[in-house]
């Protein structure tokens, strides 16, 4: 379904790669925790799964369509079939929650629809059916500025279900929340996972959190894949691998 080729990815300027060696493949219905310190390429591996970082060698193929090869345009057609979802929620403060909501749906309309707000009574359904997924149902109306971090995200989430993604990805969604909002964020997650058949792929600091809800773990150093295996193999002289 989705799969990376021999990737390497170094920034100017950089005596060392980001990203080396990494050759690995996902599957439709994984939900796959990418743990390591930071530095070790998280973000960057998470970042070229949709294209917005492009490879310096190598290859992310997306049903049979190489990333690397695709211009702009092209591009932003795939990740309308990639959910993403962030550390900081990258949300529009100022707007509600229904118009954040919303923005989910502009890779798949037309610019000008984007740019004066117009959607149909189906769209606005759609959003509406989303906020109630994500138990947001009552701040509809309310500016993204005036929520909790949880709720942050879960409109995060609810924009990115809007896509109707087949891939979720997240890049330390729960980095900034504290543990108990975290654990019911990850809890969503996988129910969302579960319920839309998703293939989800998501940066995560917490082991613990990772070890509870992943069905495989992969683990990065200094830029190298050091372990691909399910959680409970994912063992404390493991740990002590990645994070010492």
């Amino acid at each position: 379904m989705l799969q990376v080729n021999e990737l390497y990815v170094k920034y100017p300027k950089a005596k060392e790669h980001a990203l080396s060696n990494i050759n690995i493949s996902f599957q439709k219905g994984e939900f796959i925790c990418i743990l390591g310190k930071s530095g070790a390429g998280k973000s960057t591996f998470i970042r070229c799964l949709n294209g917005l970082q492009r490879p310096t060698t190598g290859a992310v193929i997306w049903n049979d369509k190489d990333l690397s090869r695709l211009k702009e345009g092209q591009l932003r057609k795939v990740r309308v079939e990639m959910g993403m979802i962030f550390q900081h929620f990258n949300l529009i403060p100022r707007l509600s929650v229904f118009q954040n909501v919303l923005t989910g749906m502009f890779g798949k309309r037309s610019p000008w629809k984007n740019l004066f707000g117009i959607f149909s009574q189906e769209e606005k359904k759609l959003a509406i059916s989303m906020i109630e997924h994500v138990d947001l149902v009552g701040h509809k109306d309310k500016r993204v500025e005036a929520l909790s971090g949880g709720q942050k995200q879960r409109v995060a989430i609810a924009r990115a279900l809007l896509q109707n993604p087949k891939v979720f990805l997240g890049d330390e969604p729960v980095a900034s929340l504290d543990p108990g909002t975290a654990n019911r964020i990850f809890s969503l997650l996988q129910s969302l996972h579960n319920e839309y058949d998703l293939l989800t792929v998501i940066n995560v600091h917490d082991v613990v959190l990772a070890k509870q809800y992943a069905t495989r773990i992969i683990a990065l150093k200094e830029g190298k894949v050091i372990f691909d295996d399910l959680p409970e193999k994912f063992t404390d002289e493991v740990y002590d691998l990645v994070y010492k």
